[in-house]
């Protein structure tokens, strides 16, 4: 919950002076709030860098205060939605089941989706980590059983975002592969309190294949100093 649409503007068209010369090295999404969506498409019109909605509905209309459709975001030329977020579970109720039902309707109308699992500290702390990831993987599987190109499953082990804690590179990879062995997902990203700082040994993880950039991607020069990290290793 960052950036009105005149911040939004204004940290887009900067971006696109710090990531521009990058071609198809790396893919760049920004996922500002609903309010702020239709500035961000306006200032990245015609680029390669692409709008997403922070959250989408499974119903196409309906008594759903407060919820935006898929039809919504694609009026507004929006590409794809982040969908169950681990504050939109922890906060907001999200399940399982609802983020397997948004990420099934966002990829049947044609957007891409970046679905979220992960563990809390308590869960990974009585060793239950791959039961969690184990459960919300496969409720999401079942929901899009085929593998779609579009489908981006994002790993935030939860006790590592906004505490100042990072998982080990190595953390990091045996969760992708854990993933990976569950559902053949054309990407897998990682995220959790990925800075400039730590982004190449996360990013050069054999099944790390992108970062959600959280707090990091605030900030212009840091957020492009991640995407260039992510850019150069995938030359290499």
């Amino acid at each position: 919950m960052h950036k009105g649409p005149e911040q939004t503007a204004d940290f887009c068209q900067a971006l696109l002076g710090e990531v521009e010369g990058m071609g198809d090295d790396a893919a760049v999404v920004v996922a500002p709030p609903f309010t702020s969506l239709q500035a961000a498409v306006g200032a990245l019109d015609n680029s390669a860098v692409v709008v997403y909605a922070q959250n989408v509905h499974w119903e196409r209309e309906g008594a759903y205060t407060g919820e935006i459709s898929v039809e919504m975001l694609q009026a507004h030329g929006i590409a794809g939605a982040i969908v169950g977020h681990s504050e939109r579970r922890q906060y907001f109720c999200e399940t399982d089941e609802t983020t397997a039902r948004r990420a099934h309707a966002a990829l049947e109308a044609g957007l891409g989706v970046i679905a979220c699992v992960g563990e809390t500290l308590e869960e990974r702390e009585a060793g239950e980590t791959e039961a969690v990831l184990r459960r919300q993987v496969e409720t999401i599987a079942a929901a899009v059983p085929s593998p779609d190109r579009a489908l981006r499953i994002a790993y935030e082990p939860v006790w590592a975002i906004g505490t100042g804690k990072t998982a080990t590179p190595e953390t990091a990879q045996d969760a992708h592969a854990f993933i990976r062995g569950l559902y053949p997902a054309e990407q897998i990203l990682y995220g959790g309190s990925v800075k400039p700082e730590n982004a190449e040994e996360l990013l050069a993880q054999p099944d790390v294949d992108g970062a959600l950039v959280g707090g990091a991607s605030l900030d212009v020069e840091s957020f492009a100093a991640i995407c260039r990290t992510a850019a150069r290793l995938s030359r290499s």
